[in-house]
């Protein structure tokens, strides 16, 4: 094989020429040309398709596709000129419907041209970059049909008048309408936009700007709030039914700015209909469209939020400053919490929980919250109404709710240590009276003030509890060693931790010699069994239950203070004694003995005493003696001391005082901490770190802060720098 010589192929050309009938393009052509005007006067079913295929085919390979081609162009507007001459002669709402015809037909025609003409379209007119048969056939559709100086016009204004009698309540052709708008949309984006989507967004401007001004006349907010939401679902409907989805942003533009955008202040604060009214009036369905409406337009809803926030800023400033509404703490914080839960449901229902919104809400409450002094003395007045009795038969899931609620209020106030204060106070006077309903919800109020400030902020309120345990232990323990006190009265000590319990002062009182008796033993008792610790009796925080007969023998079991019972312990040696002679025998301070008297004998149904003469305040020149009248259907009755449910004067005085005591070192820990790690730091940014560190518990005073630097350098934990008097060093 390999020896065989190679041979080399070659391919000779024809001997002879083919030649081509010199008048062959113009025969084929012509019958090309026939089949056209048949398949556009409807007559294409008599035609060989296979047939006029082959002549195109052969006129573009014998080199006459540039023939071919102008005259399919010439064929064509030929047609579409009769064509344009028969719609623009349709009269009224004829004109659409004849139009929309004609397209049909012209894009049937054009499907068969293309499918005669394909191998034209696959060779010819790639090679030459000319128009393809479907978009030549478009674009002469555009220039001779659409943009007939006769038709362009007429077209449009057409269209936007269909549009125009849709808004105003009429029904269109919206199938006809889809066409149409279909045609100019696949004519090319160009034709779509300029020849129907700028007028059309130009006429929709001027007509919403015409209506917006007439509803804004006559409608209250709310009602055109409907109507301008009624709008843009019209919008957003045509849009979806005839138009191309690309102007749905662009329509939704123009109804948003001329309907809301151009009016949202006056709608905000339209007289007895704006935001201000549907706020007052819980109009959660207006509040909500105004929300949705104002959101698509830019400041929308900072409008919404910023009148929102000056309105509750408002409300509240009244509410926590006017001496009517603060005379009642519990009612004062009920309002506050009634306030909460209101535009809590708004902003959940009609503002979709927007976060912004409950940051504006939160920030207006601890705004007013904190311009009433007494705002944390009220809030621990109203924790110790619902732990006394307003919690009784309430079930576990709302009492979560009341005290979740209190913690809401509590994380508002600035002064959280203020309110530590009176609740420490508030709960040693239900822990002692035996007044708390539940101890369970005691101990879950401290684990959420616990989680809130740390375990440094409760660890005196759970001491407290743990004395509360302790002490009955240690009656048991008095009484199992004393046998023989079984028949006397009978004494409950509670043992209270100095540091953890609020201080009260030791006020001395004259106990009756059977009670101090008793008292003494306790002490050798309690005292040798706890070395190195001091017991002083706290008499103005104890209870005492005594029997008394009244005249004509009826007996009863009487529930009072301490107090009470040294002053009516008094009345088994003598029957009628004056306030001088009371005061002198028991030694109880002038105003604590006052109160008793008063709630001995002023009060109705629980007079066990009578004074002369009858008034409701006491005066020292005042006698009193049993009242044997006395009468009540039950046969234990408990006698309270008339207190001031609020802080008197100098009470207040005193109790701001002892915060300010405690606040000092916390302030010099903070500063020290500080200096510590930074070892060098100026006088602005000392404060700065110090107000940010205590802001958890309170906000603290520049002015103190800077005492409390000036305590530190002379104690020598800091020093001024030589250089620059406003720079701190730390002294290790």
């Amino acid at each position: 094989m390999s020896n065989q010589k190679k041979r080399n192929f070659q391919i000779e050309a024809f001997k002879h020429r083919v030649v081509v009938d010199p008048k062959y393009a113009d025969k084929t052509w012509k019958i090309l040309e026939h089949a056209i005007h048949e398949i556009y006067n409807h007559n294409a079913s008599g035609l060989s398709f296979e047939e006029l295929y082959r002549n195109a085919y052969n006129m573009v390979l014998h080199k006459f596709g540039e023939k071919l081609y102008s005259g399919l162009v010439m064929t064509m507007t030929s047609h579409l000129r009769e064509i344009s001459k028969s719609i623009e002669s349709a009269q009224g709402g004829l004109f659409l419907e004849e139009l929309n015809r004609k397209w049909n037909d012209h894009n049937k025609a054009l499907q068969m041209i293309r499918d005669i003409l394909m191998y034209m379209d696959r060779t010819y007119i790639p090679s030459t970059q000319k128009t393809p048969v479907h978009e030549l056939g478009l674009n002469l559709w555009r220039d001779n049909i659409v943009h007939s100086s006769k038709i362009q016009t007429r077209l449009l204004n057409t269209l936007l008048e269909l549009i125009l009698r849709e808004r105003t309540g009429e029904v269109i052709n919206r199938g006809l309408m889809r066409n149409i708008i279909k045609m100019l949309m696949d004519l090319g984006p160009s034709v779509y936009q300029e020849d129907f989507e700028k007028p059309f967004l130009e006429v929709s401007a001027e007509f919403y700007k015409g209506e917006s001004q007439k509803f804004i006349e006559c409608c209250d907010c709310g009602d055109y709030l409907k109507k301008a939401e009624r709008r843009l679902n019209e919008e957003l409907e045509r849009v979806t039914h005839y138009l191309d989805a690309r102007s749905e942003t662009k329509i939704t533009n123009v109804v948003e700015k001329e309907m809301i955008a151009n009016h949202m202040l006056r709608l905000v604060h339209m007289e007895n209909s704006g935001l201000v009214n549907m706020l007052l009036d819980d109009k959660y369905e207006d509040l909500g469209r105004m929300y949705n409406l104002f959101r698509r337009v830019p400041d929308g809803l900072p409008t919404i939020r910023e009148v929102m926030t000056s309105h509750i800023r408002e409300t509240g400033k009244q509410l926590v400053t006017d001496p009517e509404k603060i005379k009642d703490p519990v009612e004062f914080v009920q309002r506050l919490l009634d306030e909460k839960d209101k535009y809590d449901r708004i902003i959940s229902s009609s503002f979709t929980n927007d976060k912004t919104f409950q940051n504006a809400l939160n920030s207006s409450f601890e705004y007013f919250i904190n311009l009433n002094p007494r705002s944390p003395e009220f809030i621990s007045l109203f924790v110790d109404e619902k732990l006394r009795k307003g919690l009784k038969g309430v079930s576990e899931e709302d009492v979560e709710t009341i005290l979740d609620k209190v913690m809401m209020l509590f994380r508002y106030l600035q002064e959280k240590d203020v309110f530590e204060k009176y609740y420490k106070q508030h709960l040693a006077k239900r822990l002692l009276s035996g007044k708390t309903v539940s101890d369970d919800a005691e101990r879950s109020l401290i684990v959420k003030l616990k989680t809130e400030c740390g375990y440094q902020f409760t660890s005196k309120l759970e001491g407290m509890f743990t004395d509360m345990k302790t002490s009955q232990d240690t009656v048991q323990g008095f009484y199992a060693s004393h046998p023989e006190l079984g028949s006397g009265p009978t004494l409950t000590v509670q043992v209270l931790t100095t540091g953890s319990w609020p201080t009260q002062p030791s006020i001395t009182c004259n106990l009756p010699s059977e009670m101090s008796a008793l008292c003494e033993k306790f002490r050798s008792f309690y005292l040798g069994t706890h070395t190195g610790r001091r017991l002083s009796w706290q008499t103005n925080m104890g209870t005492a239950d005594i029997k008394a007969t009244f005249g004509k023998g009826q007996k009863h079991e009487l529930n009072v203070s301490t107090y009470q019972m040294c002053v009516l312990m008094l009345f088994n040696n003598a029957d009628r004694l004056n306030y001088k002679e009371i005061e002198q025998a028991t030694e109880i301070p002038a105003s604590d003995l006052k109160r008793c008297l008063q709630s001995l004998a002023c009060v109705k149904g629980k007079n066990v005493l009578r004074k002369e003469p009858m008034s409701k305040d006491i005066g020292e020149d005042d006698a009193f003696f049993v009242n044997d009248k006395f009468t009540s259907k039950f046969y234990k009755v408990k006698i309270g001391t008339v207190v001031a449910q609020k802080e008197s004067e100098p009470e207040k005085q005193e109790t701001r005082q002892r915060v300010e005591e405690d606040r000092k070192p916390q302030i010099e820990a903070a500063v020290v901490r500080i200096m510590k790690s930074r070892k060098t730091l100026d006088h602005n940014n000392i404060i700065a770190e110090v107000t940010k560190q205590l802001q958890s518990r309170f906000l603290a005073n520049p002015t103190e802060i800077k005492k409390r630097i000036e305590s530190l350098i002379e104690r020598d934990f800091l020093e001024r720098d030589m250089t620059d008097r406003k720079l701190y060093r730390y002294l290790a």
